[in-house]
């Protein structure tokens, strides 16, 4: 495949990376067995959940900011970010010895925030969404003269990107497929030239959350098209339109765009997390999500890259939770049974007998739809996993009880 000349080219890439040297950690590329079952086949994970500043970005920003002019630093720079550009932003900025400003959207994760100040930019709020800090960002630009450094959209953030390609082929040289997140499409768009560039028999996949999809909607229309509404936990790729730079670089070089659910994103989650060991944000694990649910048929050995490691530790503990119940480890149901003495304790020996865990119960003894003398216990329960969960719920209602759901 020909790189067209509107496009970043390798050179700029490689130029990118020459800048880079010093600044950035080469991460490391771990084999998973659990992908690696799942497939059939070699999966790894590019690990830039390791990298300064918690994920590439900072690749993308500090090759921005080092191109600008003595007089463009004077001024200053501001961005725009959920919190990963952001971090990368300010990273690149107090490196170079430039002051930064960042807008954020309301609700973004207090870490995130409190990294990026660490790293000296002063924080504004605007929005609920990147796209609408993006706008406050813009008029701040105007107002004062600082430099917009976009998320995404500038050749000079595209090459920075492209380098996490350029180390994915030399560390792993017989990859077949390569697989990663999509929000903007800075990061995807910098790996594919590289990769199919030197190696145009590697396929390259994207991934976007299902509820914030603007890639497919844009590819099948041929144009960078926005969505109405779009929202997801994987805050990172939350972006409701393509770059047309990046547009551009995805529509000629990136083989396909997949999307995944938010369950499927939990159970990669507690996988990375329980198998790999690996503290990971839901947007940096969506190409680990669309293996494991089988969104993309791909050749191995197939790469995957953990683009952040970001999350609030709020946002993982209520992930974790919706990951056990997504692999059916964590149940949650209602029994009904007698409100007399030594009940409540018969039920909770029989569902230990049978090896689950009580986490939390619930009396309710309100509702006008109980018999008198009937309580309804709301019951969460730890499980080995759905064949597990399903033994439980046949014992109780074997023994009696009266199960339900939803309720």
């Amino acid at each position: 495949m020909t790189v067209a000349s509107d496009l970043v080219t390798l050179a700029e890439i490689e130029a990118a990376r020459e800048l880079l040297a010093g600044v950035i950690r080469l991460t490391p590329v771990e084999p998973s067995r659990p992908l690696s079952a799942k497939l059939a086949g070699p999966a790894l994970l590019k690990c830039e959940n390791l990298q300064r500043a918690g994920s590439f970005k900072v690749r993308g920003a500090y090759v921005r900011l080092s191109r600008l002019s003595p007089q463009e630093r004077r001024r200053g720079v501001v961005a725009a970010s959920a919190g990963n550009h952001a971090q990368g932003v300010a990273l690149a900025a107090s490196l170079l010895g430039i002051s930064s400003t960042v807008y954020m959207p309301l609700g973004a994760p207090l870490p995130k925030i409190a990294a990026t100040r660490g790293y000296g930019a002063a924080v504004e709020f605007a929005g609920s969404t990147v796209d609408e800090a993006l706008v406050a960002a813009q008029e701040f630009a105007e107002r004062t003269g600082a430099v917009l450094i976009h998320p995404f959209d500038h050749a000079d953030v595209i090459a920075g990107q492209g380098t996490v390609g350029l180390e994915i082929l030399e560390q792993v040289p017989e990859v077949k497929t390569v697989i990663t997140g999509a929000g903007g499409g800075g990061l995807i768009s910098g790996l594919a030239v590289a990769v199919k560039t030197l190696r145009p028999d590697v396929r390259v996949i994207g991934v976007q959350a299902s509820g914030a999809a603007a890639f497919p909607k844009s590819l099948a229309r041929g144009k960078p098209v926005r969505l109405e509404q779009f929202g997801t936990i994987a805050d990172g790729i939350a972006v409701g339109r393509p770059g047309d730079i990046t547009f551009a670089h995805v529509a000629k070089l990136v083989d396909d765009v997949v999307t995944v659910t938010e369950e499927d994103i939990s159970r990669a989650l507690l996988m990375l997390l329980e198998r790999g060991k690996m503290v990971v944000e839901p947007a940096g694990s969506v190409g680990v999500a669309a293996l494991l649910a089988g969104a993309v048929q791909v050749e191995t050995p197939v790469v995957a890259v953990l683009s952040g490691g970001n999350i609030d530790p709020m946002l993982m503990v209520r992930v974790i939770e919706h990951g056990l119940a997504a692999a059916g480890r964590y149940l949650t149901f209602t029994v009904r049974c007698g409100d007399r003495p030594g009940h409540l304790a018969k039920l909770l020996s029989y569902i230990a007998e049978q090896g689950a865990n009580v986490v939390d119960v619930a009396h309710r003894r309100q509702d006008p739809r109980l018999q008198l003398g009937e309580v309804e216990l709301g019951l969460s329960v730890e499980t080995r996993g759905s064949e597990h969960s399903d033994r439980l719920v046949n014992a109780l209602r074997s023994a009696g009880y009266t199960v339900t759901f939803g309720t």
